[in-house]
């Protein structure tokens, strides 16, 4: 019988935010040329490409490297590519949310417009004046990763659509509001109190979860589902 080849391991994508600018903290930058790393940035970009250096074994190399265009990423990128003996990629798509008129403006004056009090509490329904929506900046990625519309709203919908809606995300730091009105409504399982709790079968309601995985994302894991047996 013959043997099938391995299959090869799912990808693995680290993330890296550009180290710290002269501006860092007092300006919004966005897509505005010519601002480069501080000398603290450079020193944090040589930390985290040895740190990133080190992860690597024979059996799990880092195959690219991708920066924007913008200096302080490219910069940030670099010892990265160089410790690993890669070039640095550009991508377009990586690039910072269009802040249009914001842009270079100082966060001290930021902070006392109105707007700013929308850009924190709904995100999701605010467009920078001149530039772009937290949204459109989401659909950018979703296109880089190459996910098209039918796939977020089969994968994520539950997730994406609440925000269309001014839901505010709140980063996984929830209340706890469930455990306490358990308390007061003196019950004892929580579910009871649960807007969208997992069913005894193990099924979510909101997410719909299980679902069916892709046929090629068990292919890259090297998993076979094999048809139930009564």
């Amino acid at each position: 019988m013959a043997r099938t080849a391995p299959s090869p391991p799912p990808t693995l994508v680290l993330f890296v935010r550009h180290g710290q600018t002269p501006t860092t903290g007092k300006v919004l930058p966005g897509r505005a040329p010519g601002l480069h790393l501080a000398e603290k940035g450079q020193q944090q970009a040589e930390v985290v490409a040895q740190r990133i250096a080190s992860l690597q074994s024979e059996k799990r190399k880092i195959s690219a490297v991708y920066a924007s265009p913008l200096e302080r990423t490219q910069e940030t990128a670099a010892p990265i590519a160089r410790a690993l003996g890669l070039r640095v990629r550009r991508s377009q798509g990586l690039l910072e949310a269009d802040f249009g008129d914001w842009t270079g403006a100082e966060l001290k004056h930021l902070y006392k417009l109105p707007e700013w009090r929308t850009v924190q509490r709904n995100p999701s329904g605010f467009r920078f004046p001149g530039g772009e929506s937290f949204t459109e900046m989401q659909a950018r990625i979703f296109d880089l990763l190459g996910i098209d519309e039918e796939e977020q709203q089969r994968k994520f919908g539950f997730f994406l659509n609440p925000f269309r809606y001014g839901a505010p995300p709140h980063g996984g730091f929830a209340f706890g509001i469930d455990r306490l009105v358990a308390i007061l409504a003196g019950e004892e399982n929580i579910r009871e109190v649960i807007a969208f709790p997992k069913t005894q079968s193990g099924g979510d309601p909101m997410t719909n979860a299980p679902t069916p995985v892709a046929a090629k994302q068990l292919d890259e894991l090297g998993i076979r589902v094999l048809p139930r047996v009564d």
